[in-house]
């Protein structure tokens, strides 16, 4: 009786509670839930003082490293390679004057040596020409002067018959030795045009074997090929002991010291270069190739621009020349930056301050948010250049987002203690592991494209205790890691 009475309880006990939880959620469920006032909702946002200044754009582009003296070394005769520089290899360094390869010369020599003895031939047939054309002038005086004799006699026969001392047939037979010197004389004259004319022929001949002989002078020297200024071979392409044809490619010889970038940019980019006369400027540009741990950087100027847009392409294309390429070679592909010609009254915020509408959000009076119109001039990287009517001295929120618009209520930030924590994280010392610093100083050691001292000198910065951190990364982000 006692347990079922206690058994009772409990379940009475049990009724009553789920009683209860019943009418507890009956009343959560029909009840209202208490309204709150509704309260505005405030951002947060970080801002850039607008304050206007002279700014100096910078224009990137990409380029090619290319030789402004670079030279195809070919045969001007054919023959046999007989000798051939130690240094005639790819990427053998050579002085102007250097005896590159030798063809043989017999073949050379001999026409030399025949075309020689040609030119004294032409020589003595100049002097026996001028040793006739003498005779003929002279048997042509003497000619002349017999038939003036006979002339004179013939004369002197007329006189005596017309005084009627002299006979009719002494007359002619004056007449006709007179006709006969006259006939002589021509005679003698086409003699002299003869000579003159062996003389010309002659000095022809002659100019024809100085001309001959200079030729074989020349294809003689063009048996031995050298270095016309000091450079790089590149692709070079015989052997000792081959045979080479007449205006073969030998290789390519470049001057890496006398070096060019060339870089193409947009129609508007190259309209930006020009001054008032319509004339390039030479504005600097500095070269930059992306190596690991160091990047190698070249300054230079502008020099020209290319007559005409190649098929297919766009814009400008654009050459400077580099005062010192210290280990760039042609062919690099580099990044170029140029200074622009500098601007003035303008102002500098970042990328993400612009709208789509070409505005910019500034904060007003009561801490709400005004839109500002700006003209953009240029883009930066993550930064802009603009200028606008009512921007000098306001506070311009960095980062517009969709949430952000005119009217709204904001809060702003103050980052410079943020910005100078991610300053010194980035900057900061890390320690590596014995597997991670032995991994990062093995692919270092086996990058053949990394110059020796740059090599070295991140070699060195491995080996401490603590790295810098951005080396670190940047390795990293070149070998996968």
């Amino acid at each position: 009786m006692i347990g079922f009475f206690l058994a009772s309880m409990t379940l009475g006990m049990l009724v009553f509670a789920g009683l209860m939880i019943r009418d507890a959620l009956q009343v959560r469920f029909a009840d209202a839930p208490p309204s709150a006032a509704p309260r505005e909702r405030v951002f947060a946002v970080t801002l850039t003082r607008a304050e206007p200044g002279r700014e100096q754009p910078v224009l990137r582009a990409f380029g090619e490293i290319s030789s402004r003296r670079t030279l195809e070394l070919r045969t001007a005769v054919a023959g046999r390679i007989i000798s051939l520089s130690e240094e005639f290899e790819d990427g053998g360094s050579v002085s102007e004057g250097d005896v590159l390869l030798q063809i043989d010369p017999r073949d050379a020599q001999s026409e030399l040596d025949r075309l020689t003895a040609d030119l004294e031939d032409a020589r003595a047939e100049v002097r026996d020409a001028g040793r006739s054309l003498g005779l003929a002038r002279e048997e042509q005086k003497a000619a002349a002067d017999q038939a003036d004799l006979r002339a004179r006699a013939f004369e002197r026969q007329s006189d005596l018959s017309g005084r009627g001392v002299g006979t009719a047939a002494a007359v002619e037979t004056a007449e006709l030795a007179a006709a006969a010197a006259r006939a002589v004389v021509i005679s003698t004259r086409q003699a002299v045009t003869q000579a003159e004319v062996r003389i010309d022929l002659a000095a022809t001949r002659l100019s024809r074997a100085e001309i001959a002989l200079e030729d074989a002078r020349r294809s003689l020297t063009d048996t031995t090929i050298k270095a016309p200024f000091d450079g790089v071979l590149s692709e070079t392409a015989v052997v000792a002991g081959g045979l080479v044809s007449v205006n073969e490619r030998l290789a390519d010889l470049i001057d890496p010291s006398d070096l060019e970038v060339a870089f193409r940019v947009s129609t508007a980019q190259y309209t930006r270069l020009l001054d008032a006369a319509g004339d390039l400027i030479p504005a600097s540009v500095t070269a930059t190739l992306d190596v690991t741990g160091a990047d190698l950087r070249a300054v230079g100027s502008i020099t020209r621009v290319s007559a005409g847009a190649a098929e297919g392409q766009t814009g400008r294309l654009i050459f400077a020349t580099l005062s010192d390429p210290r280990g760039f070679r042609p062919g690099d592909f580099v990044t170029v930056t140029v200074q622009e010609p500098p601007l003035d009254g303008v102002v500098r915020l970042p990328a993400a301050a612009l709208g789509a509408a070409g505005d910019v959000l500034v904060m007003g009076e009561d801490s709400r948010l005004i839109s500002v119109p700006v003209t953009l001039l240029r883009r930066q990287g993550n930064e802009i250049i603009v200028s606008g009517e009512g921007l000098e001295g306001r506070d311009v929120v960095n980062a517009r987002t969709p949430l952000l618009g005119p009217g709204i209520a904001v809060r702003p930030l103050d980052t410079a203690a943020a910005l100078e924590e991610q300053a010194a994280a980035v900057s900061e010392n890390i320690e590596l592991t014995d597997e991670r610093r032995a991994r990062l100083v093995a692919f270092v050691r086996d990058n053949g494209e990394m110059p020796e001292a740059a090599r070295a000198r991140v070699l060195a910065q491995l080996a401490e205790t603590r790295v810098p951190r951005r080396v670190v990364r940047r390795i990293e982000s070149r070998m996968g890691g």
